[in-house]
């Protein structure tokens, strides 16, 4: 009788070689199909999931089920970066608050748009990720003054944080989070018509490395916030203040001297821009006169 002397790919050593050298090159998506083929796949999928330090659902997150997030993710304690954005559809508390428990090393957690999540997963991160570095809780509308507190608190290594949208929040539970979380470099408060000078200047004069800021849409934010921001930050790179209506050229022309990117034209750039719309050319202008 012949001896079959085939190899097969479930024959290679797991820890040794399918898990660093295959699967890590191998899309997420085809990581949920491929642990539905059989018992074996799925066994050696968790191997893979359980070293695993890196879990973005960024592009597939509407397409995953719930219950394969919950099983890839059971036996993982060493993840440093998780991204949930585009999980709004399914990801509520039940299936997260697991993930963060066990998981203490994130310092990078990304819960943009997840509509359905409540306070009790910020806590969460904040008790259980003291290394967090980077949060993203765009258009999370339950984020309130006592969570965001809880995780000024616990998480002072914070260096960039994205509360756009985030309306709850008022100039107290941001001037909390600037007093406490002196390493900010980027934050956004966007889309927020709580949010004042008052904020800013918090901001601008607890995080001095400040680099950039996102002002788009604070309707009540005004050139005195804008001069303090000028003052205190030095390494200030770029500046969001479209929408803020409040604030003029005077306040942002220092900034401008010092190359800050700033999302709005200077007032001559952008009468130019609309007498070209107008024209259908632009005429020539000297501008060093």
């Amino acid at each position: 009788m012949k001896k079959d002397n085939s190899c097969h790919l479930l024959d290679l050593p797991w820890e040794d070689v399918l898990v660093p050298h295959i699967l890590c090159h191998l899309p997420l998506q085809h990581l949920v199909r491929l642990q539905r083929v059989s018992k074996q796949f799925h066994s050696l999928i968790q191997v893979y999931m359980a070293n695993c330090r890196v879990f973005d659902l960024s592009l597939i997150g509407p397409s995953i089920p719930k219950e394969a997030f919950c099983s890839m993710l059971k036996d993982n304690k060493v993840l440093q970066s998780l991204s949930l954005k585009s999980c709004s559809d399914w990801l509520t508390d039940k299936e997260l608050l697991p993930v963060i428990g066990q998981n203490q090393h994130l310092q990078r957690v990304d819960m943009s748009g997840c509509v359905w999540l409540t306070r009790h997963s910020l806590v969460a991160v904040s008790l259980s990720c003291m290394h967090l570095q980077h949060l993203g809780l765009a258009h999370c509308e339950w984020v309130d003054s006592l969570s965001l507190r809880s995780l000024a608190d616990h998480c002072g290594g914070l260096q960039s944080v994205d509360l756009t949208a985030c309306r709850q929040l008022k100039d107290d539970a941001i001037c909390y989070l600037a007093k406490k979380c002196l390493n900010l470099q980027c934050l956004s408060l966007a889309v927020n018509a709580n949010v004042t000078d008052e904020s800013v200047e918090e901001v601008a004069k607890n995080c001095r490395g400040l680099e950039q800021l996102d002002l788009t849409g604070c309707l009540r934010v005004r050139n005195q916030s804008i001069r303090t921001l000028a003052e205190y930050c030095p390494k200030l790179q770029s500046l969001k203040v479209n929408h803020c209506h409040n604030v003029t050229e005077s306040s942002l022309d220092p900034l401008r001297k010092r190359n800050v990117v700033i999302d709005v034209e200077p007032p001559l750039q952008r009468a130019l821009v609309l007498l070209q719309d107008v024209l259908g050319f632009a005429p020539f202008i000297n501008l060093q006169i």
